[in-house]
């Protein structure tokens, strides 16, 4: 006992004091624990806190917990929503170029009504039938400067504002590094949209972003200016987007930095508020009008992208470009799909507005095939396809293109916090926050959106020749089922009956 105490005589002090910190610390708790208890308990506005002072805080941080838990300890493989972990694992492996074979049998449920089974030819195409890349495509063959669109699969409309300065930078570099082309979205031409030396095609919505004057027209002197670089190859009026179809952009003020201000032309610290419709396009007519200005402005091809609502829609604008002739139509239409995208959104315009584009990219095709522009008007298809199953599937249906968005979001690193407009995204893809952009690394990120992209094309090649066809584009109709309610397939033709085949 004495050699004990006389060894811990020197460390009787500080232990004294560790033991006295501790008390502290317990008694500080404690009357955290009080002071919480008289709150809660007085307070009237949270009955469950009310009921259960102090513990019923606990289920507010459970709630807010269990939106990131339920993707890792919860929810199955191809459960979640809006995208499962077996679609975006998917994706992390092909931007990480790192296999991307399973084994033992799928996870999918190929009885689920809706799903796609593709139709394999019993005598496949050989790879070197079918050659390497799939042949250019162009768009605008009639305007001063025609874009020969060298992919099928590209980058989706991401503003700088909604992304941060490095993602726009990632996506610059690794779109011109696989040859596909990046859409600016509706936030104007930023300098790290072109620093990467990729093909840009300009977006501006309502809010005309980058091309307005002072009063919030459209200024042609600064469609021009964006026209002149070379990288820009198209131009594309934005209509709706799936997020939000019939409403107007909002970028928060907490992510309106002096910069953005400036590339946008609106005044800095306060929300950015678009219109929810162009003022000055409330017809067919009008659109078209807009459509011949702009090309005729910038000798470029000029589209439009909207979230179908029903057929009339587009049975007027085909009806309105055959009475001023086919010269007069889009060079594009990039169709968006109801269900959502890479931008914050009411959840009811988010939900329950719009159709998915398993309805509105067929109907859009048919009318423009039964009005004789199937081709004279190149379609892109855009809304949740991440996936070579996806994207083939929209091919299959008379897509021309597909954009993704959200795909090379995930592979930014994207871990689908669902935080993007809150400016807190975790990941530096969809925030302003100078610590948080510190995980994203430019240089790296951009070798992952390359790897993405070309393993998509890759893998929807693959699909393609198993169906006995040398390129994805040559896919149609007769090429894919859908399985019903019986959990038996039927034809997508017998589905979409086809008026007119798309040329190869």
């Amino acid at each position: 006992m004495q050699d004990f105490t006389t060894t811990m005589g020197p460390l009787l002090p500080a232990l004294e004091i560790l033991a006295s910190l501790l008390l502290l610390v317990i008694g500080l708790v404690l009357l955290y624990g009080v002071v919480l208890y008289v709150v809660d308990i007085t307070q009237t506005r949270h009955a469950v806190r009310r009921n259960y002072p102090v513990i019923g805080r606990f289920r507010y941080l459970f709630e807010h917990l269990g939106e990131f838990f339920r993707q890792y300890f919860f929810a199955m493989d191809r459960e979640e929503m809006p995208f499962n972990r077996a679609q975006r694992s998917w994706v992390y492996r092909a931007s990480k170029g790192v296999g991307n074979t399973i084994a033992f049998g799928s996870t999918r449920d190929l009885n689920r009504p809706g799903n796609i089974l593709f139709v394999n030819h019993p005598y496949p195409t050989l790879a070197e039938e079918g050659g390497g890349e799939d042949p250019p495509l162009t768009i605008g063959p009639d305007c001063d400067r025609p874009f020969a669109a060298p992919h099928f699969f590209n980058i989706s409309a991401m503003s700088y504002g909604a992304i941060s300065k490095a993602a726009v930078q990632a996506l610059s570099r690794g779109a011109a590094q696989a040859g596909c082309w990046l859409n600016t979205g509706e936030g104007g031409l930023a300098p790290y949209h072109l620093e990467g030396g990729c093909d840009v095609v300009f977006q501006f919505g309502t809010g005309k972003f980058g091309v307005r004057d002072e009063q919030g027209n459209l200024s042609e002197a600064k469609l021009r200016e964006v026209a002149a670089h070379e990288q820009v190859k198209m131009i594309e009026i934005k209509l709706s987007q799936g997020a939000k179809p019939g409403k107007g952009g909002l970028l928060p003020a907490a992510k309106i930095s002096p910069e953005i201000a400036a590339i946008r032309g609106i005044p800095p610290g306060v929300d950015c508020i678009s219109p929810n419709r162009h003022p000055d396009i409330a017809s067919a007519g009008e659109l078209l009008d807009m459509v011949a200005r702009i090309r005729d402005c910038t000798g470029l091809p000029v589209g439009v992208k909207s979230v179908i609502g029903n057929q009339r829609v587009v049975v007027e604008w085909c009806e309105e470009i055959l009475r001023r002739g086919p010269a007069s139509a889009p060079d594009f239409i990039t169709i968006d799909s109801c269900d959502g995208g890479s931008g914050a959104a009411p959840m009811p315009l988010m939900d329950s507005v719009g159709l998915p584009l398993r309805e509105s990219l067929p109907l859009t095709v048919d009318c423009l095939a039964a009005a004789g522009l199937r081709e004279r008007v190149r379609v892109i298809a855009s809304g949740k396809l991440i996936n070579p199953t996806d994207v083939a599937w929209a091919l299959c249906l008379g897509a021309d293109f597909v954009n993704a968005a959200r795909g090379f979001m995930f592979a930014l690193g994207c871990i689908q916090a669902l935080q993007c407009n809150r400016n807190t995204c975790p990941t530096g893809v969809a925030t302003h926050n100078r610590k948080l952009q510190q995980g994203l690394n430019p240089t790296l990120k951009a070798v992952r959106v390359a790897s993405y992209a070309r393993q998509m094309e890759l893998e929807a090649r693959l699909i393609a020749r198993s169906c006995g066809v040398d390129h994805p584009r040559q896919l149609n109709r007769d090429h894919a089922r859908v399985v019903q309610a019986s959990g038996l397939s039927v034809p997508l033709s017998d589905l979409h009956p086809e008026p007119m085949r798309k040329a190869a």
